[in-house]
């Protein structure tokens, strides 16, 4: 097994996973979020819409067998490192970073599982969902949490056939973002 992450599929796994986290947040910079959809443009908003873009490649990665989980595992792996890393550039102490980076994994898992119970429960779950993750300290308009969730919806969408090759390919994983409507 230590010999594994020496083995070229690993090591083109990796870079695969690298380059999705790269797209993965350069979608969750847009600056439509945070201005149509009134989403804090704070370290916790940025935080929020990364988390929700994990989630929506996720979800689909996780349909997609073995290989689609160790690439799913594999960006998470980079998404924490890269957190651990951004923390420590913040200023945040070497004693501490653990501790920072454990209630972010904790902040990770709780909004993605409230995501996917909106997604089951349907538009109002979903808008909920963002009310309670995104929206937390803040009163958004009913329009910016409707354009956010029918933003959500529609990449799920536009992901739920995507094969592994569309998904890596160099224009994926998220589609052209459409202006979100109701």
């Amino acid at each position: 097994m230590i010999f594994d992450r020496f083995s070229a599929t690993t090591r083109r796994r990796r870079r695969r996973a690298e380059d999705l986290y790269v797209r993965l947040v350069n979608r969750s910079r847009d600056p439509w979020f945070y201005d149509a959809c009134d989403v804090p443009d704070t370290v916790d908003g940025r935080f929020d819409m990364i988390v929700i873009h994990a989630h929506l490649l996720f979800r689909r990665l996780a349909a997609l067998g073995e290989e689609g989980e160790l690439l799913s595992q594999a960006v998470f792996d980079v998404m924490f490192k890269d957190m651990d890393r951004s923390l420590r550039e913040m200023g945040v102490g070497d004693l501490s970073v653990g501790k920072h980076v454990k209630g972010m994994a904790k902040a990770f898992y709780g909004r993605t599982q409230l995501y996917e119970e909106g997604f089951i429960a349907g538009r109002e779950g979903l808008r909920q969902a963002l009310r309670d993750n995104i929206y937390r300290n803040s009163t958004p308009s009913d329009d910016a949490v409707e354009r956010l969730a029918a933003y959500m919806e529609q990449t799920a969408a536009a992901l739920a056939d995507a094969p592994m090759d569309a998904l890596t390919a160099e224009t994926g994983p998220f589609p052209p973002r459409e202006d979100a409507a109701a």
